[in-house]
């Protein structure tokens, strides 16, 4: 059941990754009224950004500009306020350290999520995401631990945690464990994904893939109104007093 109080963190490995992911998802929390909070960890300059490359004369401070600024633009199509760029090097991501797992558990520990929402466990064709998502879940646990002082704040609770769907499904053997319907948002996220000339190669694959979803939802719900859906694994079993 949705409830305004329950904050959404996003963690992005790169500037467009939450776009093509979450877009519809995000947009439709942030409607509806909850508090959504994105971070993007790396701008992607040199691993997702080869359209940007090929122009000649660009270095990595363009591209990084430009980078920012698409992701910035998309953000406001989808109605988010609250970004956050950690500026980290993408390929290789190196998140391994304690001040970068120490830096995201002082963020859980701080914006409280109820859901969080990032890269799933397994993206055969990508490593950045792969350690995005083992440096969440790291962080989640930290964040959980009476026993690691994090200075200014105090012990969460046990957050909710959601992958995107990879870009290569079936390489990845991925299987759909939640499916939202974004029919209504998805207008919001064909304008953000847009944004993104860099990775304009995408936009139509992403509009494809929700199309696809959309199709799986109203087969499984019964419902002949969800046009367009993203799909997302859970990391930890639903808990509830009722089979939902």
């Amino acid at each position: 059941m949705f409830e305004k109080n329950q904050n959404v963190l996003v963690v992005s490995g790169h500037a467009a990754d939450y776009v093509w992911r979450a877009g519809g998802t995000i947009a439709k929390y942030i409607k509806h009224g909850a508090q959504v909070k994105v971070v993007v960890l790396s701008l992607g300059v040199r691993g997702e950004s080869n359209d940007l490359w090929d122009k000649p004369g660009q270095t990595f401070e363009s591209v990084a500009s430009i980078r920012k600024a698409e992701s910035q633009a998309a953000a406001a199509c989808l109605g988010i306020t609250d970004i956050e760029f950690w500026d980290y090097q993408d390929y290789y991501m190196d998140l391994e350290d304690e001040e970068k797992i120490n830096r995201l558990a002082t963020l859980i520990r701080t914006f409280k999520p109820y859901h969080i929402i990032t890269h799933g466990e397994l993206d055969l064709l990508n490593p950045d995401h792969d350690a995005v998502n083992k440096y969440v879940f790291k962080a989640s646990v930290l964040a959980i631990s009476n026993g690691v002082q994090l200075p200014g704040t105090e012990t969460s609770k046990q957050t909710r945690i959601f992958g995107f769907e990879p870009h290569q499904t079936e390489i990845c053997n991925f299987k759909p464990e939640v499916i939202i319907d974004i029919t209504e948002t998805m207008d919001m996220k064909k304008e953000a994904m847009n944004c993104f000339k860099a990775q304009s190669h995408l936009i139509e694959y992403y509009t494809v893939r929700a199309f696809t979803r959309g199709n799986h939802a109203r087969r499984l719900s019964g419902s002949k109104n969800c046009k367009f859906a993203e799909s997302f694994t859970r990391r930890f079993p639903y808990v509830g007093d009722w089979l939902v």
